[in-house]
């Protein structure tokens, strides 16, 4: 008999017994499911993880970098007490930064604050009141969908006028137009010159689109007298990012009187901090999911390994006739793998379903977050259920297998 016409064999045979023990071979899976499901949802998350912060990003793009007052990093509240003591970065060193760096394309300061925004009797709640220069616009990667950015006219001289995000032109005008409408910021108007594109969000938690981006003159006469600033590059070439900062950090050393022998009293950021820190944390998820993931199907192979061991003792006779009719020890050996392997893989199969599922209803409730079943994630999962089969198996079809023919026929 040719090898594939043992599997197909073997596949009739194992189908037929599993057909015959229904419920047994269901309750025989659920330990094999869970740890499907567990190991398919945990790829997938983090599958969408991923998405969802590289999308956010590469609104930004790669040749960017962040000064900040405090580390992106910190881990302890030791650690926030110790930057909180350090001093704010003023404007005079952001300015400082963007006339004197050779390596920058634009810099810009950046604080913010959060307000609500009227404009007649509708008000947006929670928005992002944020002051800056004219070269915002080419620090951050956005663009204009209506109107025009702040001119450096109005960057210099403070002047009561804004550019707002996309989600405060819906809530406040509807189908109005905003361009050279007055809205209401705090206690104080700001005429309406541009409308930003819609950019979505990061992860779903912070809007890019719920802001409104004045000068930051009137930003600081307005709202905050005397805030800490975060400054903003766009490199010219991406190549010489690490150069670029390294020029960064000697400028702001300069400015803020740094002794040599003395440590950064700032934090100079990138996407690269931002992928660290979202790889230890996807690193942890994988690492507990693995473990889940792992018990349990463990438990569900020492149940199909049960399962196999009464499985045998009960058609020891069929063994044995087998075997006094010319069936090779192989194809006892396989008959049962795949048996054990068909169980398995059912099992998989069901988790698939699951995990499938809970992806629909999770992407229905969070449309911000990516979350789909990938193709190797599927093959992950069916690939798992398949080996899980075969080695909780093999002892099982391995006792089958030289099983003594005689013996085997005088069974009762």
């Amino acid at each position: 008999m040719s090898f594939l016409l043992e599997i197909k064999e073997g596949l009739l045979i194992a189908w037929d017994a599993i057909r015959a023990n229904k419920l047994r071979s269901a309750l025989t899976t659920l330990g094999i499911i869970i740890g499907i499901v567990t190991v398919t949802s945990m790829a997938t998350a983090i599958d969408a993880l991923n998405k969802a912060v590289h999308d956010s990003l590469s609104i930004i793009g790669a040749d960017a970098l962040f000064v900040s007052k405090f580390n992106w990093e910190i881990h302890s509240e030791e650690e926030w007490i110790r930057e909180n003591k350090r001093p704010d970065i003023t404007l005079e060193q952001a300015r400082r930064v963007e006339k004197q760096m050779l390596l920058a394309q634009a810099a810009a300061p950046r604080v913010d604050a959060q307000r609500s925004v009227w404009y007649k009797n509708r008000r947006a709640n929670g928005v992002s009141i944020i002051g800056t220069t004219d070269q915002f616009l080419n620090t951050s990667g956005f663009s204009m969908a209506a109107g025009r950015f702040i001119s450096p006219s109005e960057s210099e001289g403070g002047r009561p006028v804004c550019v707002i995000g996309n989600d405060v032109a819906t809530n406040l005008f509807q189908k109005e137009s905003p361009l050279g409408k007055k809205i209401k910021v705090g206690e104080h108007q700001l005429a309406v010159v541009g409308v930003l594109e819609k950019r979505g969000s990061f992860l779903g938690m912070e809007s890019f689109d719920n802001e409104v981006i004045m000068p930051v003159p009137q930003f600081v006469f307005s709202y905050w007298r005397h805030p800490s600033f975060a400054i903003m590059i766009k490199v010219r070439d991406v190549d010489k990012l690490e150069d670029a900062k390294e020029e960064l950090r000697g400028l702001m050393r300069t400015a803020r009187h740094v002794k040599p022998e003395d440590p950064d009293d700032f934090f100079i950021g990138q996407q690269e901090q931002i992928l660290k820190t979202l790889d230890r944390i996807t690193g942890t998820i994988a690492a507990v999911g693995l473990v889940i993931t792992g018990m349990s199907l463990f438990v569900g192979g020492i149940g199909i390994m049960n399962i196999m061991f009464v499985s045998v003792a009960e058609r020891t006779r069929e063994i044995g006739v087998r075997k006094a009719i010319g069936a090779k020890r192989r194809t006892i050996l396989l008959q049962f793998l795949i048996e054990a392997a068909s169980i398995c893989l059912i099992g998989g199969l069901a988790g698939l379903g699951i995990t499938y599922t809970l992806t629909l209803l999770v992407s229905g409730v969070f449309p911000y977050f990516p979350i789909k079943m990938s193709l190797p994630v599927m093959a992950l999962a069916i690939l798992t259920s398949i080996l899980t089969g075969i080695t909780s198996g093999f002892l099982p079809a391995w006792r089958a297998a030289r099983m003594n023919p005689v013996d085997a026929l005088r069974n009762e």
